[in-house]
């Protein structure tokens, strides 16, 4: 077997493991398992690095399974929550647990007929019938109270941060660990994964597979760093709040302008983090990056590899068609071919002033258009000014003083771009 804890330490997927982890990957093909909660309908970048130890899991010989938590999400996980959680309602958690489910198989294929092919689960569909009181009996005896309340978790809480802990979100590390059994006991997984702040109920999940399992019974942890940007803030939000992984939650557009804005110092790191290029081609990229920065190579490629992934290559090319509008050499030819989301995202913060499609039918002198039915310019003298100096253009195409605006103009049928100057933009919205 290939060694994947190399694989992940020389990209910054490493933080730490159980003993014997990185000789049990290395001996056999191993079933190793990662949850998702469903607290909310899809997944957003924040989950990347997850899905993305799979597949790295898959690609050495390994058999990945995802854990949808459709009954750990009733409950809620604490860790690093000041707060608990408001409980969801069943019909939002179905919901939200399809969601999940539908954004997973784009990365993995769970039809798969291969020996070491993904698996999805939700751990309802073994906690559904589990009565309080044989879940006490079987699995909450095995556990000591003092070994639960070590956690940082649950101490961090207790200890004054927030409201404290009730007991609902006190069980939540006993059944996640019970999650980690079932799947030791029915599928053979000896390893779970995740992030560095789920150590406490990975652990416990290792815990009861030791005392539930037999005298042979053997369970292994590994947890990635939590991603930081380089100035120490949260990874994974924009100005619009998260990125989420569905085109119709953020457009494939601000997708690619997240990976592309990023500094200098986050695009070393991601590219190694979010992409599956060799090391050889990442640190070729770095040096060509180090080389000529302002070329932007390293924020390029990050984002043209990542929206791939996640998204298409074709999807790809419209990113990047839509970001050339604004920075690049486009036609009014590329406008027309924006579908209206991306159009508006394009222009978003654009001055913007809306014309009636009636006084369009007949044509408009841009003049009036600029002025008196906009007030893009504040009198008509700085508009034909402007005109005479081969500055305006309309759709990308430079116009004159005696142009007229018409309905055949209009992009999408409702939109018409005016530019002047280099950089001055102004959307005109056609109802």
């Amino acid at each position: 077997m290939k060694n994947l804890v190399e694989e992940l330490k020389w990209r910054g997927l490493y933080h730490d493991s159980m003993p014997g982890t990185e000789e049990q990957l290395l001996k056999e093909v191993t079933s190793a398992y990662i949850g998702f909660d469903p607290t909310a309908d899809s997944l957003h970048i924040g989950s990347m690095v997850q899905i993305i130890l799979l597949v790295h899991l898959k690609n050495f010989g390994h058999q990945p399974v995802a854990l949808v938590g459709g009954a750990t999400g009733m409950i809620g996980d604490p860790s690093g929550k000041s707060d608990e959680r408001n409980l969801l309602n069943e019909e939002t958690l179905a919901k939200n647990v399809a969601g999940i489910k539908s954004v997973l198989s784009r990365f993995l294929d769970f039809n798969s007929k291969e020996p070491n092919g993904p698996i999805m689960v939700n751990n309802y569909d073994w906690m559904k019938e589990f009565s309080f009181i044989d879940f006490a009996r079987e699995v909450g005896k095995r556990i000591t109270v003092n070994y639960m309340m070590a956690k940082d978790s649950v101490k961090k809480r207790i200890n004054g941060e927030g409201e404290g802990m009730s007991f609902t979100e006190f069980t939540y590390q006993l059944i996640q660990g019970y999650d980690f059994y079932h799947l030791y006991k029915n599928n053979n997984c000896l390893l779970q994964m995740g992030g560095s702040d789920q150590w406490g109920n990975i652990t416990t999940g290792t815990e009861l597979v030791r005392r539930m399992g037999g005298e042979n019974a053997k369970a292994f942890a590994l947890t990635t760093p939590l991603i930081t940007k380089a100035d120490g803030s949260k990874f994974g939000k924009s100005e619009g709040g998260n990125v989420w992984l569905d085109a119709d939650k953020t457009s494939v557009y601000k997708f690619y302008q997240f990976w592309v804005n990023a500094t200098d110092a986050d695009a070393e790191k991601y590219i190694k983090i979010f992409t599956f290029l060799d090391k050889e081609t990442i640190d070729a990229l770095i040096a060509e990056h180090q080389a000529a920065p302002h070329l932007r190579v390293l924020q390029k490629k990050l984002a043209e590899e990542i929206t791939i992934f996640v998204h298409s290559k074709e999807e790809l090319e419209k990113a990047i068609q839509a970001s050339n509008i604004l920075f690049g050499n486009s036609t009014a030819e590329d406008l027309k071919k924006l579908d209206e989301k991306t159009f508006l995202e394009v222009f978003d913060g654009v001055p913007q002033a809306e014309i009636a499609k009636t006084d369009l039918e007949n044509g408009l002198d841009i003049i009036s258009v600029l002025n008196e039915k906009t007030g893009f310019f504040k009198s008509n003298g700085e508009a034909r000014r402007a005109l005479t100096a081969n500055s305006i253009s309309v759709n990308r195409e430079k116009i004159k003083e005696d142009f007229v605006l018409s309905t055949n103009d209009l992009i999408n049928n409702q939109f018409v771009l005016v530019q002047s100057g280099r950089r001055n933009y102004y959307v005109i919205r056609v109802v």
